[in-house]
């Protein structure tokens, strides 16, 4: 049965061709990007143990095989992360810990910007807290309680993002880098059982497990009553609160 790690390598491998690591394509190949057994030979692993990765057999390689397959797969750092997470092996917070909660003294700091929206987005994208700035910003939405939400089930996400598709999958993205810090996998397993069953596309970018965190970007947006508007977002982490982001939004004139 395929596994998250499984699915994981196996749209990365497809992402690699063989000039990337060295390898002579030779003649016409029926697979997008490395062939399974490229991998296997240039990780030093058996071609039937990588298959066991990939159809999730294997589950638990060591800390050295998923070091190779990060540099033969050209993983990004969150990327790395990510699928050390997914072996078991990432040093993981213990899922009994408590996070603390967002400190008075950044809700009063963001309260007292007049001029720049700015909320905190908990590790599964729920929306903690905006500032009045933010909330003018998302008025057309009919509820900011989570961002994915916002984007892929709330009619207003749409209209509200003008390049929505990049919007949505670079929202996806934010999720697969930050959901590991999640002490609450049931409310994960709800979130990701709402998404599916009410988009499709949710579903098909979620199934590409692309990992990205938020950092900066700027986005044209269309707002319900101020009509069309460029605003510059930056997003930062909470250091008291791991996996939380802080994320800052100015419009420009």
């Amino acid at each position: 049965m395929p596994s998250e790690l499984g699915d994981f390598l196996r749209t990365r491998r497809a992402k690699v061709g063989p000039e990337d690591i060295g390898l002579v394509p030779g003649g016409p190949r029926r697979v997008t990007g490395l062939r399974g057994e490229e991998v296997a030979l240039a990780a030093g692993v058996s071609v039937d143990y990588y298959r066991r990765l990939e159809q999730g057999r294997e589950l638990r390689p060591s800390p050295e095989v998923l070091a190779a397959l990060s540099s033969i797969l050209q993983l990004s750092e969150p990327e790395q992360q990510y699928v050390y997470s997914l072996a078991g092996v990432a040093r993981r917070l213990d899922e009994q810990a408590s996070i603390r909660p967002v400190p008075p003294e950044l809700l009063s700091l963001m309260d007292s910007w007049e001029e720049a929206g700015a909320m905190v987005l908990d590790p599964l994208l729920d929306i903690v807290v905006l500032n009045s700035r933010a909330a003018e910003l998302f008025c057309g939405f009919t509820e900011t309680a989570n961002l994915l939400e916002m984007v892929f089930l709330d009619p207003e996400g749409r209209r509200f993002y003008v390049d929505w598709e990049a919007a949505a999958q670079g929202t996806v993205a934010n999720l697969r880098a930050s959901a590991d810090f999640s002490h609450t996998p049931a409310r994960l397993t709800e979130l990701l059982e709402t998404l599916n069953s009410g988009s499709e596309e949710f579903a098909a970018y979620w199934s590409r497990h692309d990992v990205q965190p938020k950092t900066h970007e700027t986005k044209l947006l269309h707002h319900p009553v101020r009509g069309r508007l460029t605003a510059d977002f930056h997003a930062f982490g909470v250091a008291s609160a791991p996996g939380y982001q802080l994320l800052i939004y100015r419009e420009r004139s």
